[in-house]
């Protein structure tokens, strides 16, 4: 059950570019991290449907944040899954060098593990496309850059 989350530290959430953040806004983050996994399709099936489940209990209680972190955790099960597709073990980039490494399709479970990105992406663009998510984006947009010009000025709301 979601914590409750004071107007200032709501507030203080940035919308970023498209993952930014998501491992680190409680209570957000303990909320919906244990229900995101991607190691089968099936198990991406289930987990992407449990977030896109939380996304709509946010939406109830009329919290954009926990609906945008949703969004959030939907983009990483899709690009993270990507990436395991992409290259065995999930590595992108070589440890010692910091370049990137070669792709790789044949790999063992490279198949299952873009099917597993696919089932997010869709999830995803639901998510992210949902007349419900863009209205509450763009009045929690606008209330927060009124709040950032109040706090500026040294009010305290």
């Amino acid at each position: 059950m979601s914590q409750t989350v004071s107007n200032a530290h709501r507030r203080s959430y940035r919308i970023g570019r498209g993952e930014q953040g998501v491992l680190t806004f409680e209570p957000y983050k303990s909320e919906i991290l244990p229900l995101w996994r991607f190691k089968t399709p099936a198990i991406a099936r289930q987990s992407s449907k449990q977030i896109h489940d939380k996304f709509f209990e946010y939406e109830k209680r009329d919290d954009f944040v926990g609906m945008d972190m949703c969004r959030k955790f939907l983009q990483m099960g899709m690009t993270r899954a990507k990436r395991y597709a992409n290259h065995a073990g999930g590595r992108k980039y070589d440890k010692e060098t910091g370049k990137e490494l070669e792709r790789s399709t044949k790999h063992e479970g490279a198949k299952e593990k873009l099917e597993a990105s696919m089932i997010f992406r869709e999830v995803w663009e639901k998510a992210k496309t949902y007349e419900g998510y863009v209205e509450k984006k763009e009045m929690f947009l606008k209330e927060q850059k009124e709040w950032d010009k109040q706090q500026k000025k040294g009010v305290i709301v």
